[in-house]
């Protein structure tokens, strides 16, 4: 009888593959005549897109402000058809050294006069902006100036007005006894938040307490309070010319401004988002529901209509259309660039008696609105 032998059999290659890990992007270095700025660069050119830019807030990187929300499953769909551009503001990139002492800070208006030797770097002619805090400022302010380059903004926490004389009084107090950090922090953060202790704000204390480059960051927090007012108009010539999605979280410190912000712009032109339960970081705390209203911005702008989230078809979205704006439909049904609107996946339904619908408690928490709510936006 011939004798068995043991053989021992090992795979090639595991059964299920692993998740691709995400893309680490290319770093560039970019020089200005406002100094030297890094850029973070994910995919390919697709002909005739515009970038997505991003550009973060005081205290953060673009990984700390948006890895969370550009890593997020359903965000995939739309950054595959799109290069993305996250800029660092100067000094504020991973391992960024101190400035020297001395060294003169760019303003905000100068750090958006940088943002056209970027794109001549990365040889494109368009964006749509995504920027929170100090970004959204800079983004904004760019955009006035250079309208014909800017397709698309998604202003997060935008405070569109200089500070005054209380607000400078206050500021100076608040810094006889309050650190840089907690300053900071709480430009941040939401008053629930801080109260609470919550895990991302001891993360950010972390950071910010132990960050090498403390100096640097505190020179940017100095430009975000000595900025101009971007002097937004209704109805007038200085104001955006690209359709605008505002969004803030409910009970945010930034709230009020984002309100005041939308009240100044053209209603057919701009989305307001107010998100329930994110804080004052809602594209860390509700990743979700802003990649929603992101397809739901870049579908309306005539690009990849094929991609709609599925939670939307679902009742995702509440849609709130003031009466003056229902043949408007928020930024999805207007004419932008010359493309015809994208149709809704499913109607909205029209108000009755000419007020306000209700918004369901199982929509998912997410309200766009495309008027002029000022001090009295509806939210979920």
């Amino acid at each position: 009888m011939t004798e068995l032998q043991e053989v021992q059999i090992t795979e090639g290659k595991p059964l299920l593959p692993s998740p691709p890990a995400p893309d680490p992007g290319k770093k560039h270095t970019v020089e200005t005549p406002y100094g030297i700025v890094t850029i973070t660069i994910h995919g390919t050119p697709k002909p005739k897109r515009p970038a997505i830019l991003t550009y973060h807030d005081v205290g953060q990187n673009h990984h700390s402000c948006f890895d969370t929300l550009f890593h997020f499953e359903d965000m995939q769909e739309i950054i595959k058809n799109f290069v993305v551009i996250h800029v660092d503001a100067p000094g504020m990139e991973e391992g960024a050294p101190a400035f020297p002492l001395g060294y003169q800070y760019p303003s905000l208006d100068q750090l958006a006069d940088m943002i056209p030797c970027i794109l001549q770097y990365v040889n494109f002619t368009s964006i749509i902006g995504i920027g929170v805090g100090a970004g959204a400022y800079i983004l904004a302010r760019y955009s006035l100036t250079h309208a014909n380059t800017v397709e698309g903004l998604v202003l997060i926490n935008i405070d569109p007005n200089a500070k005054g004389w209380m607000d400078w009084a206050a500021h100076k107090l608040t810094g006889l006894t309050s650190s840089i950090p907690e300053m900071i922090v709480g430009h941040l953060f939401s008053q629930e938040e801080l109260s609470k202790n919550t895990e991302l704000v001891q993360q950010q204390r972390d950071i910010l307490s132990h960050a090498t480059n403390l100096p640097n960051i505190q020179l940017y927090w100095s430009s975000y309070n000595s900025r101009r007012d971007l002097a937004l108009e209704r109805g007038g010539d200085h104001t955006f010319k690209c359709p605008v999605m505002l969004v803030v979280g409910d009970q945010a410190p930034h709230e009020d401004a984002v309100v005041e912000c939308n009240s100044k712009l053209d209603p057919t032109q701009t989305s307001f988002l107010k998100m329930a339960d994110s804080g004052g970081q809602p594209q860390l705390t509700q990743p979700g529901k802003l990649t929603e209203a992101f397809k739901y911005f870049v579908q309306g702008m005539g690009y990849i209509p094929h991609v709609l989230d599925k939670k939307l078809s679902q009742g995702g979205f509440v849609l709130h259309d003031p009466p003056v704006s229902l043949t408007h439909r928020v930024s999805v049904q207007r004419r932008v660039g010359g493309r015809e609107p994208v149709p809704l996946t499913h109607p909205v339904p029209e108000q009755r008696g000419g007020g306000t619908s209700a918004p369901s408690p199982h929509h998912g928490g997410v309200l766009l609105s495309a008027g002029p709510e000022d001090k009295t936006a509806s939210h979920l």
